[in-house]
């Protein structure tokens, strides 16, 4: 098991996860990356989030991945 962290940041804020998340492996992190994303875009929030990017960190901060929320938003009409 691996403890990691899930970020949130644009260019103006950070949040910054306090509660370490264990998982099995990295791919278990992109899944848990990836529902995180999905639910800040699906929840109601006059929050344009094309600009935001997950990321994924180590125990001691060190980054892993990013996931940027534009990739699952898909382009604008």
């Amino acid at each position: 098991m691996t403890q990691v962290y899930f970020h949130c940041s644009d260019n103006e804020w950070v949040l910054m996860d306090q509660i370490p998340t264990e998982v099995v492996d990295f791919a278990e992190a992109r899944e848990h990356a990836a529902r995180i994303v999905n639910a800040l875009i699906a929840a109601p929030s006059l929050e344009d989030w094309r600009n935001w990017a997950l990321h994924v960190c180590d125990e001691v901060g060190e980054e892993i991945f990013v996931v940027p929320f534009a990739a699952a938003l898909g382009k604008p009409n």
